[in-house]
């Protein structure tokens, strides 16, 4: 069993020929509305790789909060430790460029209820992995980590939106999870120019914390540090990009669906890799999110 800890959204998505200058008004050439929140996303993913998973999140009481619940059972996910709030659900407001690149404004919502005051360890029962993200408040992360260390789950924390760490019980995470930039951002640095030398931020990150360090390169695939500090690279797979939205959180689900299937931490990167290089051929977090069969045929 999966348990996802995290944020649950719906998308609010407009194409656009290019991004807005301060005082611009675009026209947008389309629009969509898609089910999202990282949290809710790295659940759906690793549901679709036929993986057992329950979702602890949040969502208020309007049609919002209806429609993603209802998207979350369909896809097979448990939703018995999701809270219904009074008010609005979580949105995204996003737009996505000609290149398939996204820019992002998070409303929280029912989202920013969540504040660990409750006791998540009933929600943990049977967890061989947690996946957590920052996109809730560090009450309920750390609730998240400190009942998921108690299971003895293996603790993946992906690290975004960008945040320091500060304030976090970074002491249960067993793999940080984060993209260049991010990685970058919680040394206090330039993003770096080279493999190298973010293989190197990223070996700085796991000597500091004491956990593994997972770093997502788009195109060049990921590179991953051990606790040991030795790290090495998985290279991409070549794909046509429509929208990178939901490749991220497809990495995520997939890599823990993986681990807890028993893969190697090499094995269960190449698997993430490819399940995201197969996300991003879709418009919307979720819409290209791959089962598990086409995972398999894009392996072979």
């Amino acid at each position: 069993m999966i348990v996802v800890a995290g944020s649950a959204n719906t998308d609010l998505v407009a194409q656009v020929s290019h991004y807005p200058g301060a005082g611009e008004t675009l026209i947008a050439s389309d629009y969509a509305v898609y089910q999202g929140g990282k949290g809710a996303n790295q659940a759906v993913a690793a549901a679709r790789l036929g993986t057992p998973v329950r979702f602890i999140g949040a969502v208020g009481d309007d049609d919002f909060g209806d429609r993603i619940l209802t998207g979350l059972v369909t896809e097979g996910v448990d939703v018995h430790a999701v809270r219904r709030c009074p008010g609005s659900s979580g949105l995204a407001m996003i737009t996505v460029d000609q290149t398939g690149e996204n820019r992002i404004v998070v409303v929280p919502g029912a989202n920013g209820q969540l504040d660990g005051s409750g006791d998540l360890r009933p929600a943990m029962v049977g967890a061989s992995a947690l996946l957590v993200q920052l996109e809730t408040s560090p009450g309920f992360v750390n609730a998240a980590l400190a009942a998921g260390q108690a299971a003895g789950a293996e603790i993946i924390l992906n690290a975004a939106p960008a945040a320091s760490l500060a304030g976090f019980d970074t002491d249960a995470v067993d793999w940080l999870m984060v993209n260049a930039g991010e990685a970058a951002f919680l040394l206090g640095e330039a993003a770096g120019g080279t493999r190298s030398e973010t293989a190197d931020q990223a070996r700085r990150l796991g000597a500091h914390y004491g956990f593994g360090v997972i770093v997502t390169l788009g195109a060049d695939g990921a590179l991953w540090v051990d606790r040991d500090g030795g790290d090495r690279h998985m290279p991409g797979r070549v794909c046509e990009v429509i929208d990178t939205t939901g490749a991220g959180d497809t990495f995520a689900g997939a890599f823990a669906a993986a681990r807890i299937k028993g893969q190697s931490i090499a094995d269960a990167i190449r698997w993430a890799g490819v399940a995201a290089s197969l996300s991003v051929g879709q418009a919307g977090a979720r819409t290209g999110m791959p089962d598990l069969a086409s995972v398999r045929a894009a392996l072979d």
